[in-house]
Order: C-alpha cells, then sequence, then structure tokens
C-alpha cells in the first residue's frame, strides 16, 4: 500500500469532535471531490467520488450522521488503463440534497437566484479546528502525498484557480507552511515540498501515525547524509594526504639530485629519509617513528622547509 493510500486510512478513521469539524469537513470533502447535476425542477443531485473504501465509508457515516439522511452508494471503474474501482455518495433532493449544498457553504443566492460558489465558503473556517477539519476533507477528496524515502511532495488538486488560491490562503494560516499553486493539465494543484512543511501539515490533519513515519524516514536519511558526508570527508583527507606524500617525496629526490641529502640539516635529513622509507605514512605516523618522537605539526613544519629549499634550487 502505497505511503499516501496509508495516509488516507488513517485520516478515514477520525471522527470530527465538534459539529462545526463535522460540517466542515464534510464541506471539505464536497467541494474537492464533489460534482453537482440537475435532476429535474431546478433540483440538484449530489455526486461526491473517490477510489478509496474507507474514505467513501467515512463520508457516508459522517453525512448519515450530521444531516440524518440516506445516501446512496454506487461502486464503478475508474477511467483509463490500469485504474481500479471507484465509490460514488450520491444525495438525491429527496435527501435535503438543496440544504447540505447551502450548509456546505456551496449553494449561495445571489441576486434571489441559486448560485453555485467557486471557493472556500469563510463561515465554515473561523475557527483553527475547524480549518484542520476542512483541510483533512479537501485531501481525502483530492490529495496525495509521496513516500519520504522516494521524494518530498504534497499536493491537493482543484478544478480552478480560485479554489486553490482559497486553498493557499487556508493553509498559510497555520504557522510555518506556505504552499504554492501551479498549473496542470485539468485544474491547478496546491503543493508542499519542504519536508518541514508536509510533516507539519500531517500532524495538522491528524495523521499522526503518518506523521512519526514519515519523521522517521527523515531521521534515517539524516543520519545516512551524515555518514556519506563523513566518509567523503575521510576519502578527500586521504587523497589530501596521498598528493601531500607524492609532493613531499619529489621534493626530497630533487634536493638529492641537485646537492645530496647531506646538504640538509641531520633534522631534516632525518625526517627527508624517513618519508623517503615510509611514503604511505600520516604525519603523526611519521612523527613517531622519529628519535626522539616530534609531534604532527613538528614534522610537518619540517617538511615545509624542505619543500622551500627544493622550490629554491
Amino acid at each position: 500500500m502505497s505511503f499516501a493510500s496509508e495516509t488516507k486510512n488513517e485520516l478515514a478513521r477520525i471522527t470530527p469532535a465538534k459539529k462545526c469539524c463535522t460540517i466542515a469537513e464534510i464541506a471539505g470533502f464536497m467541494r474537492f471531490a464533489g460534482s453537482i447535476g440537475l435532476a429535474g425542477g431546478g433540483k440538484f443531485r449530489i455526486s461526491m467520488t473517490t477510489p478509496n473504501n474507507a474514505v467513501v465509508r467515512h463520508y457516508k457515516s459522517l453525512i448519515v450522521r450530521y444531516f440524518k439522511v440516506e445516501t446512496d452508494i454506487e461502486v464503478g471503474q475508474g477511467e483509463g488503463f490500469g485504474r481500479g474501482k471507484q465509490y460514488t455518495i450520491t444525495i438525491d433532493p429527496d435527501n435535503k440534497s438543496e440544504m447540505i449544498l447551502r450548509e456546505a457553504g456551496i449553494l449561495m443566492v445571489r441576486e434571489g437566484m441559486n448560485s453555485i460558489s467557486d471557493g472556500i465558503y469563510d463561515g465554515l473556517i473561523r475557527t483553527k479546528c475547524c480549518r484542520k477539519a476542512y483541510l483533512r476533507g479537501a485531501f481525502l477528496a483530492a490529495g496525495t502525498v509521496a513516500s519520504p524515502d522516494k521524494s518530498y511532495h504534497l499536493e491537493i488538486s482543484t478544478s480552478s484557480e480560485l479554489l486553490a488560491r482559497d486553498l493557499r490562503r487556508l493553509i498559510n494560516t497555520f504557522d510555518d507552511i506556505t504552499p504554492k499553486i501551479v498549473a496542470r493539465k485539468k485544474g491547478f494543484g496546491v503543493y508542499l515540498k519542504a519536508r518541514e512543511e508536509i510533516a507539519d501539515a500531517l500532524a495538522i490533519m491528524g495523521a499522526n501515525g503518518q506523521y512519526f513515519a514519515f519523521q522517521d524516514v527523515m531521521m534515517k536519511k539524516d543520519l545516512m547524509n551524515q555518514a556519506h558526508r563523513a566518509e567523503n570527508l575521510d576519502n578527500a583527507n586521504i587523497d589530501k594526504a596521498i598528493r601531500a606524500a607524492e609532493e613531499q617525496v619529489a621534493w626530497i629526490r630533487r634536493i638529492d639530485e641537485k646537492q645530496g641529502l647531506a646538504s640538509l640539516s641531520a633534522k631534516l635529513q632525518e625526517v627527508a629519509r624517513m618519508r623517503l622509507e615510509h611514503p604511505d605514512a600520516g604525519l603523526e605516523e611519521l612523527g613517531q617513528m622519529l628519535t626522539p618522537p616530534l609531534s604532527k605539526s613538528g614534522v610537518n613544519g619540517r617538511l615545509r622547509r624542505i619543500g622551500e629549499i627544493a622550490r629554491g634550487l
């Protein structure tokens, strides 16, 4: 099962504690997963579609409990190759569809005429708890989140740019989350790319189990990255040491060819001969071979002096 499916299954197990949050969540799902059709006589039929069985059962339960109406669930086949089942909740005019649309902030009255709004009704999201519930409904309707093992991406699809802007505005009310909008072939997407923001969004919606799973993957990736950086640093230091030792050997041989190592002081001769005999030894190891032993910085100072002499020949 995908990370997105596991997230939706967890969210579908949440029952809002307050009535205001219940209608906010229903409205979020209805706005992003629903469509409205005419049923004759100016009446409306509501259809809400999802491929997730747990999600459709969750919203059927919420709608029945909140509105005290009956709903039908139809099972169909998704469009395109490899598409699975699609579940559709239908609410007919006989089951208060117009009243439900009004309470969900979708059906409005303008100049005495019914009008279908295209955004998010502010009256449903005045409190933080209701904004969380509405966001949960929107995500369960049209959201997806990539597995953190692969990439960091959370997105909710919208049918219009106005709805995308309203959703971005809603999400922006939470601290440290700044979603972006992208135009897609069909509609728009409101998305998060920063991993901390995605983790926060999961927690805000109530997917606590997935939040901790997400954080666990982040921590493991950070540890792996630290290990890789340390390994790369070690390799770089080894390469640097090898190049330095090769250069030191070249200095010593140049001096030997030009004027002989006997031209060096006794201390420099000792270091020079030890470097020739142990070209792979590190400075600290080289210092322990000298009599008396010499510190790493001391060995480095003598080799630096040998280099100055070699460059002057």
